[in-house]
């Protein structure tokens, strides 16, 4: 393997690695992080709302808790983390390997379709929607 891909690879490592124990030490309810700007500016919850404080909550075993403040990001993460590892392993072996799941129009709109629906019932006032809501 050759030196500017073992360079590429330690980069991203320690960056991700970075994100990771700054994620792990530090809460995002109560430290620097920034608030969502769909939230700041309209009130309504995005689909990624909570995401951050769920990323914190998981470094730290707490799988229920996260999926409180987050459910569809906690159930992808699985999904991206194998897309993401198929992506780095044919890089770094140069294979050609497809996780075909990614390249299904039905799973395309219809994860998005998710995310929309996802997106308008957490904000809709009142049980059970409201447990859609990241709480906190």
């Amino acid at each position: 393997m050759e030196t500017t891909k073992i360079l590429k690879i330690a980069l991203i490592a320690f960056v991700f690695g970075g994100f990771l124990i700054v994620y792990y030490f530090f809460n995002p309810s109560f430290h620097f992080f920034p608030s969502c700007p769909i939230y700041y500016t309209t009130g309504f919850y995005c689909p990624g709302c909570g995401s951050q404080r769920a990323v914190h909550l998981l470094l730290h075993g707490n799988i229920l808790g996260a999926l409180r403040f987050n459910p569809l990001m906690v159930l992808s993460i699985p999904l991206v983390v194998y897309g993401l590892a198929i992506t780095l392993s044919n890089w770094i072996f140069g294979t050609r390997y497809r996780f075909m799941l990614f390249y299904s129009k039905l799973f395309i709109y219809g994860y998005f379709g998710l995310a929309v629906l996802y997106w308008v019932l957490r904000n809709i006032p009142g049980y059970p929607f409201n447990l859609l809501a990241p709480h906190g």
